[in-house]
């Protein structure tokens, strides 16, 4: 199991050319210290597992791991198939014609669902689609406290929580000044 910087993570899961609809994500607070614990999960591209925190409103740090080659039966249940909402990773556009097929693929998904009845999360889809993001579904998380299912997604991949804890404090004990001036 090899530690990166989370955005290597996320770099990995845009690259996976896996189903960009079949992805699902359990996050929340770390269970120690400040941050937020998230897995990311896909049947056919594994399961992932990020600890961040926003050193300020501009930047995030964090590190990740792969933490299982596909989604058994075991795992699968502990991953939403309807969250509490739903997540996307986005990446920026190639060139200026990039930006402008995707802006113009945007403005007919918003035209399209304004004219007819719809859902927020059918709107949501159609809308990361449009913009071609390469990972995106059902998320559950918590900004206050841990779901239940991130404590079971925690003691299921025991060995990989401790490293990462201990990699991620370093991040932080690099980044975060304690005391008063």
């Amino acid at each position: 199991m090899r530690v990166r910087d989370w955005q290597d993570i996320i770099e990995d899961v845009m690259d996976s050319n896996a189903d960009p609809g079949g992805w699902r994500a359990v996050g929340g607070d770390r269970a120690n210290g400040i941050g937020e614990d998230l897995y990311i999960g896909h049947p056919s591209s594994g399961v992932y597992q990020l600890k961040t925190y926003a050193k300020n409103p501009f930047e995030v740090q964090g590190v990740g791991t792969r933490v299982a080659r596909r989604i058994d039966e075991d795992i699968d249940p502990l991953f939403p198939e309807d969250g509490t909402g739903l997540f996307g990773v986005q990446q920026a556009p190639e060139d200026e014609d990039d930006a402008e097929e995707k802006a113009k693929n945007l403005e007919t998904v918003l035209e399209t669902h304004a004219d007819a009845p719809t859902t927020p999360r059918a709107m949501l889809e159609d809308v990361l689609d449009a913009v071609d993001s390469p990972a995106y579904g059902p998320m559950e998380f918590d900004q206050y406290d841990r779901p239940e299912r991130m404590d079971s997604l925690t003691d299921t991949f025991e060995e990989a929580e401790e490293l990462l804890d201990t990699e991620f404090e370093d991040v932080i004990e690099e980044d975060v000044e304690r005391g008063f001036y």
